[in-house]
């Protein structure tokens, strides 16, 4: 018969590890793990193991965000510029070229910081 809840794990976490350690530390070590997204023993345990931890979730900067946002507006609005400006005057090979070479620039400026910061 199920008695429901939360079914028993195979490889259970039964013994206890007591660290002992100033406020200071505790406190350093709490927000560690908090800064990681994962508890203290999660993060005692993998710092042991792996000797490095893994934070489950990278936050971004809101700034950083707004950058990027900023800069692929700035991309688009400069191919719609220069879909404008061909319709009606064409732009010399020079102008053109620039303007590509500007466009590819921010764009690969957009993925470059995405890429740094994940």
């Amino acid at each position: 018969m199920n008695k429901g809840g939360r079914p028993k794990s195979e490889n259970k976490r039964s013994q206890q590890l007591a660290v002992m350690c100033t406020m200071e530390e505790r406190k350093l070590i709490s927000e560690k793990a908090k800064a990681g997204n994962i508890s203290v023993s999660q993060y005692l345990r993998e710092l042991a193991i792996n000797g490095l931890v893994g934070s489950r979730r990278k936050e971004i900067p809101k700034e950083v965000l707004l950058f990027t946002a900023t800069l692929n507006h700035l991309a688009a609005n400069m191919n719609q510029v220069a879909k404008k400006r061909n319709q009606y005057e064409q732009f010399t090979d020079l102008e053109l070229s620039a303007l590509q070479t500007l466009s590819a620039e921010i764009k690969n400026l957009a993925t470059d910081i995405k890429k740094f910061i994940q």
